[in-house]
């Protein structure tokens, strides 16, 4: 089977082959005809399964049949990261379209982003609190939307972005085509589906399960030497690029920094960082200079690296969903993945929720020669650090400044 089998334009057929795609994957073979046909669709799969590219295509096809120079198209992002690779992927898939894309998101000045807007453009990849910062100050013309993706829905809900979604399509005043895809569908998401959406199709590729390319393991371990065992495991195999998850970005630069005293090429990502230092970070990761990111569930929601070998949870996520989106990281298309995780005694309760899932046993391993006695610290330097009130930073909650992510 081959992309001809959707008669796109010839000139996004050039851009596909451009990119080297022969043959679609299973969401874009199923999602690419109904969008085609204007259907309203919800599109259900993990990371890594072509999604992107399944919207993508069909809206640029669209495009090409409207006036230019108008915003026709538009795509909701949860991170600046995302929206970036979003807009990244319009651009070389439309290549040789003509067809101009933009990507919108706080953090950075809005005077750019008005006279690319008033210069002319398709299709706007936008995060949703700067896109509203725009529709208040009718600095973007929405008049003409025909087509409205809303990306990553189950973690827009996690962010706390739900009532920002909701603004914007109060503000949309004409009939429209929308798409929605998430990896999971709570219950949040599933009322959002029944006010935004007409008689939707539904596309879904797998379950709300970790993908079979991964290798699952658990190391137990002690917390306070959490990070001593990071190290040694990360010198005992050799690896392409590695993705560590932390619970709150505090921990994930002091890891970060203990990983590069100790001769690691190492990084932290997550959403306290300037916008320079983040794209740093991730052009690092992506090039190869940086071989070990050390990241927040929510600022890894835009890393878009096929070669991720292994992700490590240095801190268990807090349910299977969020195990899945981490790992969701490695053995993406034809490729195999590992995924490490370091377990404590209070973290059996989710231990037994993913084996559930994937229907077997977490295969429990051991580093030779590590020591596992070794005492704590009076107090533990490795614990993680949770900020007043119990809440946990990098994780789902909304805190003041989250919504200009």
């Amino acid at each position: 089977m081959s992309f001809e089998i959707f008669n796109l334009h010839p000139s996004i057929m050039e851009g596909v082959r451009a990119q080297g795609y022969t043959e679609p994957t299973p969401i874009q073979v199923q999602a690419i005809p109904p969008i085609m046909q204007g259907r309203d669709i919800i599109g259900l799969a993990q990371t890594g399964t072509g999604k992107t590219a399944a919207f993508v295509l069909p809206v640029l096809d669209r495009l090409l049949k409207l006036q230019r120079g108008r915003i026709g198209a538009a795509v909701i992002s949860p991170t600046r990261e995302l929206a970036e690779q979003t807009c990244e992927a319009v651009d070389a898939l439309a290549k040789y379209t003509n067809l101009k894309s933009i990507s919108i998101y706080g953090g950075v000045g809005m005077e750019q982003q008005v006279r690319r807007l008033r210069s002319g453009v398709d299709i706007i990849v936008a995060c949703p609190g700067r896109l509203l910062d725009h529709i208040w100050k009718s600095t973007i013309d929405l008049s003409f939307l025909e087509m409205l993706v809303i990306d990553e829905a189950d973690r827009m809900f996690d962010m706390g972005f739900l009532p920002d979604i909701r603004s914007i399509l109060r503000c949309l005043v004409r009939p429209r085509q929308t798409m929605l895809f998430s990896a999971t569908m709570p219950p949040d998401i599933r009322r959002l589906v029944q006010e935004a959406l007409r008689i939707p199709v539904t596309v879904q590729i797998g379950h709300s399960a970790p993908v079979d390319s991964v290798s699952h393991s658990i190391y137990p371990v002690k917390q306070h030497l959490k990070t001593k065992l990071l190290t040694a495991v990360l010198r005992s195999f050799e690896t392409d690029s590695v993705l560590v998850f932390t619970r709150t970005k505090h921990r994930a630069d002091r890891v970060a920094l203990q990983l590069k005293r100790t001769g690691f090429r190492a990084t932290a990502l997550h959403g306290d960082l300037a916008q320079n230092r983040r794209q740093a970070a991730l052009d690092g990761f992506r090039d190869g200079s940086v071989k070990i990111l050390v990241a927040t569930d929510i600022a890894a929601r835009g890393i878009d690296v096929l070669s991720i070998s292994h992700v490590i949870n240095l801190d268990m996520p807090e349910n299977v969903d969020a195990y899945t989106h981490r790992i969701g990281r490695t053995g993406r298309i034809d490729q195999k993945g590992d995924a490490l995780t370091f377990v404590t005694a209070a973290d059996a309760a989710v231990v037994r929720e993913i084996e559930e899932v994937l229907k077997a046993p977490l295969e429990r391993r051991k580093l030779q020669g590590f020591d596992y006695n070794a005492a704590a610290p009076e107090i533990p330097a490795d614990a993680p650090r949770r900020p007043a009130g119990g809440g946990r930073t990098g994780q789902g909650q909304r805190s003041g400044g989250a919504r200009r992510r």
